[in-house]
């Protein structure tokens, strides 16, 4: 009798740590850019040169700074953000489904994709025009 109820319990923790422990969700955004080769940073964190795969924790705003591969000054260092979305698993209360009950590694892919460009140089008489402009709006405005 004892041995029984030992059985029915043994299989209970394995049943419930087998479907406890079997969902499981990744989460992956891969960065790159043109050119490739940049170093990546994501919330300060540096996190290699792109074309580049990195896990993530949760969804919402990245803070992003891209800097050109050569360090050349003409390319400005790219600073924005980019949201990431979740996908309709991972809205609220599906989420605990797929990521407790479901039998199967489920993979979130997502992508950024930016690129470099050139800074323009700007003519010099264009700069001291713009700067003459300036001066005199705020020397003689009324305001």
């Amino acid at each position: 009798m004892k041995r029984d109820m030992y059985s029915w319990v043994l299989a209970g923790i394995l049943f419930t740590a087998g479907v406890v422990g079997s969902g499981c969700v990744r989460r992956t955004v891969t960065i790159n850019t043109d050119p490739q080769g940049a170093r990546v940073w994501l919330n300060d964190r540096e996190v290699g040169t792109s074309p580049v795969s990195v896990d993530f924790t949760w969804y919402g705003d990245y803070d992003v700074v891209i800097r050109h591969p050569s360090e050349d000054p003409k390319y400005a260092t790219l600073k924005t953000n980019h949201r990431l979305d979740p996908p309709w698993y991972q809205q609220p209360g599906i989420d605990f489904v797929v990521e407790v009950f479901w039998p199967f590694m489920v993979h979130d892919q997502q992508e950024m994709y930016f690129a470099l460009a050139p800074m323009e140089a700007t003519r010099q008489d264009q700069l001291i025009e713009q700067a003459t402009q300036f001066r005199e709006r705020t020397l003689f405005s009324q305001e």
